[in-house]
């Protein structure tokens, strides 16, 4: 039913950010006209805004789902396991709709890679029920992992993820 978790393993995102899993639910990445495929190569000035996600089925579900997009490849000085960079949170979207029907809890920051190619995670959980008020979010965007927030709050494993690729672009130079 969902899209193939092959590239996920061949970028490393499955091991380094998410445990393996099967996909049950499709959904679409859009910065403008621009679709996310895994893999792809994108530049940051393109995904500076919020980006459109869409989630596949239907709206008379009451199906309710998180997603989570971090950035793995952010150095972190301590904590090998705990080294994501975290981008945005987005809980409470309902099934067959966008993120904007949901609750944003950690405001979108647009990609900004350092040096090197870095890679961009939407990972989605599908939610046992709406989230409470209570959800403890991460103090900072530093030092996050997919892997323990999803477990803290009960979401389980992924039920859908994709992934692009950034690195800094170089300055204009003006003459």
């Amino acid at each position: 039913m969902g899209r193939s978790i092959e590239p996920l393993v061949v970028g490393k995102v499955i091991g380094d950010v998410l445990d393996m899993f099967t996909p049950t639910i499709e959904f679409t990445v859009h910065y403008g006209s621009k679709q996310i495929a895994n893999g792809c190569e994108i530049k940051p000035s393109v995904v500076a805004n919020k980006p459109r996600v869409h989630l596949s089925g239907s709206r008379l579900s009451n199906s309710l789902y998180t997603l989570v997009m971090t950035d793995p490849d952010a150095p972190s000085p301590s904590e090998p396991n705990l080294r994501e960079w975290l981008n945005w949170i987005v809980v409470d979207i309902p099934e067959g709709s966008d993120a904007t029907n949901g609750k944003e809890m950690v405001v979108y920051m647009g990609p900004s890679p350092p040096t090197g190619i870095h890679r961009y995670v939407f990972a989605l959980f599908q939610q046992k029920g709406p989230m409470t008020e209570g959800i403890r979010l991460p103090v900072a965007r530093s030092n996050f992992s997919t892997r323990s927030f999803a477990a803290e709050i009960g979401l389980g494993l992924p039920v859908a993820a994709v992934y692009f690729n950034a690195q800094k672009e170089p300055a204009s130079r003006k003459r």
